[in-house]
């Protein structure tokens, strides 16, 4: 690489051969996903206003916080005709792309819905688990630095195939910009109310309910801090997906794949926003020198080069491993939310990929497929938590009871070892409420 490309591009460039690898990768892949005593404190104040003051509140802090002039909830509240009429007035292109999208994402979730099961035991005794959808979901799609339509689709479609039989959106318009994209998507999606509210305030009015906006059972899709901070408030009193942190995307490539394209795949998700990541790894020092050369010539040419630039230059990564297991145990501790497999026979190491959001195989499948319109998720784990964690699904909205029906042997049969157990932990009633039904 040149001196002068060089100069025009600030991002880490690691090996893992270093000395001081793990600690560099440790720094970079360090994230807070809600911040500290300031935030918190604001938060806390919104959201009891909110619960004190209803409409009142949101009235007041959308006004506020949005810079709007607005007196009362009728002018934050979208209704039906409104949502049909921007979906009608979307040029033809739009209009086809938004309904291709939905139909593929449609599609793909419900292949994950699970059915209610039982079976029946020698002695009669039927046990099993029943599914059932929630009552009501609400869906925080952001605003302000973009607009997501395609969050309204992966957020509520879901919701929509698992049988909620209400779905809330919430939305901020900043400076009373509404996105006609946004309200289509809504409309092709099932959404029953739409509110023009975000922030902890949006959070709050889901959480709680006031007087216009209906309280739900579950909060879902990103936000910023404060969306984030509220989110982690509010579980208890209602579900949250995640607590979600900036978008991720950890590219593996074996030196085959065209440079071009992979610069813009890691630029794919640095343009979201500065804290966003984007980290490549290869086991071919060239390839990543071609890759970093690729990314400082198409840099320039991006319109949100200033957003990509600082991505890149405080949490990207450029990194050089021995061998393709090294590769391996890389993805697994960084535990990406986007995942590129840009290498011959991915599915080859799909099977040793333990931790990752989603899995983009081959050299055609760019991250940005999943975004929009390959049917998957976009709403994944970050931070690293898809070492615990899952894309959101239709079953992050439904709920699972257990079935128990035991006949009168059955009962008998149970009782008894119920007995001695409940004995075991002192708790009288508990064994004699089974013994009240062992047959003698």
């Amino acid at each position: 690489m040149t001196d002068s490309v060089a100069a025009s591009l600030d991002i880490s460039r690691l090996s893992t051969q270093d000395a001081d690898f793990d600690a560099r990768l440790e720094a970079l892949l360090a994230w807070e996903g809600v911040s500290g005593a300031e935030v918190q404190s604001r938060v806390d104040e919104i959201l009891r206003g909110v619960r004190e003051r209803g409409d009142a509140a949101l009235v007041e802090y959308t006004s506020r916080f949005d810079r709007l002039a607005v007196e009362s909830m009728a002018e934050l509240t979208i209704g039906a005709d409104r949502l049909r009429e921007a979906f009608d007035g979307l040029p033809a292109e739009q209009r086809e792309a938004l309904a291709t999208a939905a139909d593929r994402v449609r599609s793909y979730h419900e292949h994950q819905k699970p059915g209610s099961w039982h079976y029946t035991e020698d002695d009669g005794t039927v046990l099993g688990q029943q599914v059932m959808p929630l009552d009501r979901a609400g869906i925080y799609v952001p605003g302000g630095k973009a607009a997501y339509p395609s969050s309204v689709l992966m957020n509520a479609i879901p919701a929509h195939v698992a049988g909620v039989r209400e779905i809330v959106m919430v939305v901020p318009t900043p400076d009373g910009v509404l996105n006609e994209l946004v309200l289509a998507a809504a409309h092709l999606a099932g959404v029953d109310w739409v509110f023009t509210l975000g922030g902890a305030q949006a959070v709050a009015a889901l959480a709680y309910g006031t007087e216009t906006v209906p309280r739900v059972d579950k909060i879902v899709g990103p936000g910023n801090i404060y969306v984030a901070t509220a989110k982690r408030a509010v579980f208890g009193q209602v579900g949250i997906d995640m607590i979600a942190g900036p978008s991720e995307i950890l590219v593996i490539s074996d030196g085959k794949t065209d440079p071009d394209w992979l610069a813009m795949d890691l630029f794919s998700q640095a343009e979201h926003d500065e804290d966003a990541q984007a980290i490549f790894v290869s086991w071919d020092g060239a390839h990543v020198s071609a890759v970093e050369d690729a990314m400082a010539r198409l840099l320039p040419t991006m319109e949100r080069a200033p957003i990509i630039r600082d991505s890149l230059a405080g949490r990207g990564a450029l990194i050089t491993c021995r061998d393709r297991d090294e590769a391996v145990a890389l993805i697994n501790r960084i535990a990406p939310e986007h995942l590129e497999l840009s290498i011959e026979a991915p599915e080859a190491l799909l099977p040793e990929v333990r931790h990752a959001g989603a899995i983009f195989m081959g050299r055609y499948t760019a991250e940005a497929l999943g975004d929009y319109c390959a049917g998957p998720n976009h709403v994944l784990p970050t931070s690293g938590t898809a070492r615990f964690s899952s894309p959101l699904g239709v079953y992050d909205f439904q709920k699972r009871s257990s079935i128990i029906h035991c006949s009168a042997d059955g009962a008998s049969a149970l009782g008894r070892t119920a007995s001695v157990l409940a004995r075991g932990e002192s708790l009288t009633a508990h064994a004699r409420s089974a013994e009240y039904r062992i047959k003698d």
